[in-house]
């Protein structure tokens, strides 16, 4: 177990470095979770190479589980990892005294981190508000900040957020930018030294933080391609920047082009990619679209068209 200090653990760091994969919760087609296709999804990951498996509020599908089922897909993740790879589990975006629940929870089951995505409908935290929550969670498990609630507030409050976070919650060791643009660049500026530091989403975000201090970004080619994952992290280590843009404009933009511009966007795309490459039925829990086999059959056209199969 990942150590509560005001720093993050060099274990948990460098799990964090490096492609990273978020784990997205499948469904058959009556919407029940496919825990063995979860199994699947997670032993694929830690033989790819990932050495970490992090959850989260969006990727995994939380807004649409129970608590219950968000208890029972982190448990399954730990037990399937077996040690082989950090967790980071993520709350549900609950009310401070939920969290804290959560948190002794994960602790318990054997996850080395929480994400905590705080609740913030009509800007209803504070600086002070978000200390005390953040304070609350991390008494318990060494907590990763994800940004994307700040984003919708203004970057002025969002850096002094962070700004007061980074000074008066030791607990927190980690963060997940989702914001971009100038925040991204400041908060590695300001929590580089202490916090591990990961990109969301694309390896563009990565590469745009990178002169700023970062260690590691959200993989979905590790997931089902983690050759070219890997292509563009041995490029990063090397310095061969040329290299790096070339994975980023020859197989990075082109597929979140075509995942974002689907209907249902990116993560109806996302379950329908895993299902051609065998790790998981597309299905998603309505209202949430899914896929038709019309819109599978693009998808296959695409993928062949960018030599991602075969």
């Amino acid at each position: 177990m990942t150590p509560v200090t005001g720093t993050c653990a060099p274990d948990l760091r460098a799990a964090l470095t490096g492609p990273c994969p978020s784990i997205h919760t499948p469904f058959d087609r009556d919407g029940a979770i496919d825990f063995e296709a979860l199994r699947r999804e997670v032993e694929f990951d830690i033989q790819a190479g990932a050495k970490s498996l992090i959850l989260t509020w969006g990727d995994s599908l939380f807004s649409v589980l129970t608590e219950a089922e968000i208890a029972d897909v982190t448990k399954v993740v730990v037990e399937q990892a077996r040690g082989r790879a950090k967790v980071v589990a993520a709350d549900g975006s609950w009310w401070t005294g939920k969290a804290v629940e959560f948190a002794r929870y994960c602790r318990q089951v054997g996850a080395d981190a929480l994400m905590v995505r705080p609740p913030d409908w009509a800007g209803s935290t504070t600086v002070e508000t978000l200390v005390a929550h953040f304070s609350a969670v991390a008494a318990h498990i060494p907590v990763m900040l994800v940004t994307g609630f700040l984003g919708g507030r203004g970057q002025g409050f969002a850096l002094q957020a962070v700004k007061v976070l980074y000074e008066r919650v030791p607990g927190i060791v980690a963060a997940k930018d989702d914001v971009c643009g100038e925040f991204a660049r400041r908060l590695c500026l300001m929590t580089h030294e202490r916090w591990a530091l990961i990109a969301g989403g694309q390896k563009q975000n990565h590469i745009n933080m990178l002169p700023y201090g970062v260690d590691g970004y959200f993989s979905l080619f590790l997931s089902f391609r983690p050759d070219i994952a890997w292509r563009y992290w041995r490029a990063i280590q090397s310095d061969d920047l040329a290299d790096a843009r070339a994975v980023i404009r020859d197989y990075d933009m082109p597929l979140f082009d075509h995942l974002i511009a689907s209907e249902g966007s990116f993560d109806a795309a996302i379950h329908g990619l895993f299902e051609v490459f065998g790790l998981m039925k597309r299905f998603r829990r309505p209202p949430y679209h899914t896929l038709t086999d019309e819109q599978m059959e693009k998808l296959r056209t695409f993928l062949k068209g960018k030599g991602l199969l075969g």
